[in-house]
């Protein structure tokens, strides 16, 4: 079997977003693919709400940490297949340059990290960027990676991330 893709997803205070897709891409592709997560400015810790949902959908959440882009830009790093910016303050900065020289698509949804409102208005917002990430990683795992040519994976990976409720940004032509 062929070595695992190794995918990075970005944001930027790598607490929410960022690592429940690193979750559920590590479960969704086991085998076919390798999850990371990473922040342009990591707040130091997992969102409580995100480790919880996690953990209420059969999630171990004990190796998840918020860390800085910069170590998947150091030596030694693993080389990257693909990285996708999941928020689009990280979409729109400057990012390291990344070994192996991925392919990137912006696939940014809603920050749940900023909903406010009653505990169930606040763990709605949790659980839609989980189903939507969900549904996103889904069709990811499910391209024919090996047998597209480059142009064409570019696009469906652009497509996947004009989703249903993608952000105004990731709807953008680029």
């Amino acid at each position: 079997m062929a070595d695992p893709f190794n995918v990075l997803f970005l944001c930027t205070g790598n607490s929410a977003r960022s690592i429940m897709a690193e979750a559920i891409l590590n479960k969704l592709g086991a085998g076919k693919f390798r999850a990371y997560s990473a922040g342009s400015q990591p707040k130091g810790k997992v969102n409580p709400h995100t480790r919880e949902l996690l953990q209420s959908l059969g999630y171990d959440t004990s190796g998840f940490r918020s860390k800085s882009w910069n170590e998947f830009a150091k030596p030694g790093a693993p080389a990257l297949d693909f990285a996708f910016t999941v928020c689009d303050n990280a979409a729109g900065e400057i990012c390291p340059v990344w070994p192996g020289q991925p392919m990137t698509a912006h696939w940014g949804i809603p920050d749940p990290a900023e909903a406010e409102g009653s505990p169930a208005e606040i763990a709605l917002a949790f659980k839609d960027a989980y189903r939507m990430l969900h549904q996103r990683i889904g069709v990811f795992t499910a391209l024919p990676i090996r047998s597209l040519d480059q142009l064409s994976l570019q696009q469906r990976l652009k497509e996947i991330g004009r989703m249903d409720g993608a952000t105004a940004k990731a709807k953008e032509p680029s």
